[in-house]
């Protein structure tokens, strides 16, 4: 086994894994992603378990899939229940701390697994939004208006919080040396931005929205493509209607342009500050979001569904045995982050996990496990689940029909093959190679299942319908925001 290593997890929120430099996005700057990519290797096909935020955490900290862990919804928040890589680097004796969001639990008591949590962020009350418990007869949510007037130049309370994380990670990282036992450090700095509201720092702001910006792909009316679970989730979360017109979707896009090269900007921070420790030659950098973005893809907003948009995210690895401007197109998944950290620093395996190692992968790796990505919360009635088999990816729903898409010949999946006759073969195979791993509709049920429970808990339907809509997680002291 080669010499164990420090690792330095960075991790954004909602970052669209199109909106990178070195990904070929035509105007986006990323200059220090791009950086990090051309000395590493960049992961062109890499997947969250969950579009959304806390159930995508959950999944990262254990490097299990949803339906293994449990953790359902943005109001099913991890309470370290279930090891994680964390608990397993702390027991074999590791530093391991994290600065910044996290969405996990968060009640007294809770146990994480890290040695140390700094301006952490958890999901608001340890309760979250319970409001996504509800899975039938489900109303629209309100605070689409305001999302839609944020959309502009300014700082917004995130713009802040992002500031503060990578001060505190450059402070760590200087005052960081090496333990005289040997043992690597492990330091996770999770940022929020690009995550909405859609305020960026006005320099960045003003950058983008000089540019020509094109419409979003398939944004008009008219050549939206119709599916009931989308179609269900555009209502619930109805960012869209208040874009009245195309300045306005003008704004939101520079908005969440803007903040991508805000957080680059503070990647570039902490990635500088490790150069200056003099511990980058000996430090695995791994970097990744907890899921995508749609940015009026489609005229969705927000993240959600299974488009790559939104269930794809970024992956970068960096870093000593890492090979350096490559990229890998097989498909790979959050559940492949624990098993990198781990077997980087020399700790113990997680028993039972699926993930590989990304550096293996990185050098020619042939992976074993499935790549999966499932829904159950907002805006759904019934259970998402996506798989990635070679160049076709297959998504079932449990009460609407199933979607197939060939990204080899349609990388923007502007074609769903699932209703023809000459795919038939293959869509069968595909959700027998689903059902191999899981059975959806028991999955689904089991979601439910919990989901009443916690919604009985809180008070029922009504009681968690007039929460309020929470808009988004608000930073570290400085209060709830519900609509």
């Amino acid at each position: 086994m080669s010499e164990p290593l420090n690792v330095l997890v960075l991790m954004s929120d909602e970052h669209n894994p199109k909106f990178l430099g070195c990904a070929g996005h035509p105007y986006i700057q990323t200059p220090n992603l791009d950086r990090l990519a051309a000395g590493g290797t960049r992961f062109s096909s890499a997947y969250t378990c969950s579009p959304i935020c806390v159930p995508a955490r959950a999944a990262f900290a254990t490097g299990r899939y949803v339906h293994e862990i449990g953790f359902w919804d943005n109001a099913d928040a991890y309470d370290g229940s279930v090891a994680s890589w964390h608990h397993q680097l702390r027991g074999a004796g590791h530093d391991v701390v994290s600065i910044g969001k996290l969405h996990f639990r968060g009640r007294p008591g809770d146990d994480h697994g890290l040695s140390r949590e700094m301006l952490p962020m958890h999901v608001i009350d340890s309760i979250g939004d319970v409001k996504g418990l509800v899975r039938e007869r489900i109303p629209v949510r309100r605070g689409g208006e305001k999302m839609a007037k944020l959309a502009g130049p300014g700082e917004s309370t995130y713009i802040r919080y992002d500031d503060q994380i990578a001060t505190a990670a450059c402070d760590w990282l200087a005052g960081a040396p090496a333990r005289a036992d040997g043992k690597p450090w492990v330091l996770f700095v999770s940022l929020v931005c690009p995550h909405f509201p859609l305020t960026a720092p006005t320099r960045w702001y003003e950058h983008y929205h000089a540019l020509d910006l094109p419409l979003p792909k398939c944004y008009p009316h008219g050549e939206r493509p119709r599916h009931p679970f989308t179609d269900e989730y555009a209502r619930v979360v109805d960012y869209d209607t208040h874009f009245v017109d195309a300045a306005a979707v003008k704004r939101a896009v520079a908005g969440y342009s803007g903040l991508v090269s805000y957080m680059d900007e503070q990647v570039g921070r902490v990635l500088g500050a490790l150069d200056a420790s003099g511990q980058a030659g000996r430090t695995l950098v791994l970097y990744t979001s907890d899921h995508g973005d749609n940015l009026g893809a489609r005229g969705l907003w927000g993240k959600s569904t299974m488009y790559e948009e939104s269930a794809g995210v970024p992956m970068i690895l960096s870093g000593p045995g890492v090979p350096q401007g490559h990229t890998v197109a097989e498909p790979v998944s959050h559940v492949d982050c624990a098993t990198t950290i781990l077997r980087a620093a020399g700790a113990p395996a997680l028993e039972g996990a699926p993930g590989h190692d990304l550096a293996d992968l990185a050098r020619g790796g042939q992976p074993t496990r499935p790549v999966l990505s499932e829904y159950h919360a907002i805006g759904s009635t019934g259970g998402a689940t996506m798989l990635r088999l070679g160049p076709w990816k297959y998504c079932h729903y449990v009460d609407h029909p199933a979607q197939l898409f060939h990204l080899g010949d349609d990388p923007e999946e502007l074609t769903d093959l699932a209703s023809d006759p000459g795919h038939a073969r293959v869509l069968r195979d595909c959700h027998a190679a689903l059902r191999r791993w899981l059975d959806p509709d028991e999955v689904d049920l089991r979601a439910k299942r919990r989901q009443r429970e916690l919604l009985d808990g809180f008070g029922g339907r009504e009681a968690a319908l007039g929460r309020g809509d929470l808009g988004f997680t608000p930073a570290p002291g400085t209060g709830a925001s519900f609509d």
